[in-house]
């Protein structure tokens, strides 16, 4: 592990796509869905899971060991490729990575504001990013959401976080400080970022990630009817709109649907605005995003093989099949139709 000195993309690209091969595969979803839990944990024991499924059978079963070998394998997979970058790769792929930090702290958070028992917490963190597991346990032990934001203090959520935890007192909705949480992450990946050849595809990537943020952020605080000025919660570095755009279309769905329609974003969100507009529903057109991100970093990914886009493509991907695997077992678990359980899965 190099953190300094020149970058190796032609080499972690090639064993980037080693591991691309590897995703399960439409046909592999298709044979997952008709599968109970103890069947799909044998499917991912024939597969790259392998050594997760081996090493905590005896301790697990049923979802409960699905879950945790997902999870476990997914951060063994990033910390691989983390081992085999150096230079200025490795540099843009950990800062990429911390958005399983910033995804951890909100699962924390979310499960302290539902009471939820501390082991199903655990069971959905994803140790990929730069907080250690001593870490993670000690925010895993707080009690309550102050003492968990107290317990971030001196991280790059600090100051975020303490302003607005203010406004999550005074409305007792959770999207204030999970919009802080992803307007941290994204002002530390773009600190710094010096645009190129290599990252000018990347940045338009992220361009389009903050965007896609941008408006669910929007959406959501709509939705949650919370008096919370969106400007506050406004990431910077997205191309679509700006703070003060942002609070007018907030209060306005149909406009901030036409301001994404009339887009550059218009074509891939085509059928996710369509779905927004006719059923309402806010989580299809947030998977919709989801798949648009994917389709996205998949054709950069393609298109410049010698930068950090196929990097950033595959670890899209492989977060989706952990999401899609998770979906099946426990949609199946909880007595969902097959055809419930496609409905909630992401698929290129």
């Amino acid at each position: 592990m190099n953190a300094s000195g020149g970058s190796n993309p032609e080499y972690v690209n090639t064993r980037v796509r080693s591991r691309q091969s590897q995703l399960f595969s439409d046909e592999d979803y298709r044979k997952l869905i008709r599968m109970g839990p103890a069947e799909i944990a044998r499917f991912m024991e024939e597969s790259a899971y392998e050594e997760e499924i081996n090493a905590l059978g005896s301790r697990y079963s049923g979802v409960d060991l699905i879950e945790f070998a997902l999870n476990r394998n997914l951060a063994k997979q990033f910390n691989d490729i983390l081992k085999w970058a150096e230079g200025r790769l490795y540099d843009l792929i950990a800062r990429y990575l911390r958005k399983f930090d910033a995804w951890n702290v909100k699962t924390i958070i979310r499960g302290i504001y539902a009471d939820a028992e501390r082991d199903s917490v655990d069971a959905d963190l994803i140790r990929a990013g730069e907080f250690d597991d001593r870490f993670l346990d000690r925010l895993l032990d707080a009690t309550t959401i102050e003492e968990a934001v107290e317990r971030l203090h001196g991280t790059m959520f600090d100051v975020g976080l303490a302003q607005a935890y203010e406004d999550y007192e005074e409305t007792d909705v959770l999207v204030p400080l999970e919009n802080a949480v992803d307007r941290a992450y994204y002002e530390s990946l773009l600190e710094g970022l010096v645009v190129d050849e290599a990252t000018e595809q990347y940045r338009e990537y992220l361009e389009a990630e903050i965007d896609f943020r941008n408006a669910r952020n929007a959406l959501r605080l709509a939705r949650s009817g919370a008096d919370i000025d969106p400007a506050d919660y406004y990431i910077e570095g997205g191309s679509l709109f700006s703070a003060s755009e942002l609070v007018t279309l907030s209060q306005n769905t149909d406009e901030l649907v036409s301001k994404i329609r009339d887009s550059q974003y218009g074509d891939e969100l085509s059928t996710a605005l369509d779905e927004l507009e006719s059923v309402n529903s806010l989580i299809g057109f947030e998977r919709a995003l989801e798949t648009a991100l994917l389709e996205y970093a998949d054709s950069l990914g393609n298109v410049y093989p010698l930068s950090v886009s196929p990097v950033i493509s595959y670890i899209l991907s492989k977060e989706q099949e952990v999401d899609n695997i998770r979906a099946i077992a426990r949609g199946r678990e909880a007595g969902l139709s097959d055809d419930e359980i496609e409905e909630e899965l992401v698929i290129l």
